[in-house]
């Protein structure tokens, strides 16, 4: 897979699918006493820190009509993932301040994720489309979760 795609999708994959099995192995080493933080803690890390984190990266670098520069890249993998460790530290550890943080950043990476596909190669729409909906995704579920969040607080 990674031979076709290019060089700028390798940081997301690899920190993707790490999240990935990082979250298989954390559910599986949690499974003998299940609570609702490490289930929300594992579905976090599989589902936002993984898969979006692998759709984000696979489909900037195969819709953006000029590969991302190596800075861009850079930026978005650190919003990304320092987003993702600041909810996960905010949410286990009890700091809403840091959970909004981490929203904001991803915000933040999110946009970047869109202006780099700006004018998106129209021969593939349905990975435009899905690209489109894990952007829409994260950015509602984002504000439902600091709403979870802050009532799980108080």
């Amino acid at each position: 897979m990674l031979g076709d795609v290019n060089k700028s999708a390798i940081p997301f994959v690899v920190i993707g699918a790490a999240s990935v099995l990082l979250g298989g192995v954390l559910s599986a080493a949690s499974a003998g006493s299940p609570s609702y933080t490490a289930s929300w803690a594992v579905a976090y890390i599989v589902l936002v820190a993984g898969a979006a984190q692998l759709v984000l990266g696979i489909g900037q670098a195969e819709l953006a009509s000029k590969r991302p520069s190596a800075a861009l890249v850079a930026a978005q993998v650190l919003a990304l993932n320092l987003s993702n460790i600041a909810v996960l530290l905010g949410t286990l550890i009890g700091t809403t301040m840091l959970t909004y943080t981490g929203a904001g950043l991803l915000v933040v990476a999110l946009a970047m994720f869109i202006w780099a596909v700006r004018g998106a190669r129209k021969h593939r729409v349905w990975l435009l489309y899905g690209f489109r909906f894990m952007v829409a995704v994260l950015l509602v579920s984002a504000p439902i979760g600091l709403v979870i969040a802050h009532s799980r607080a108080g």
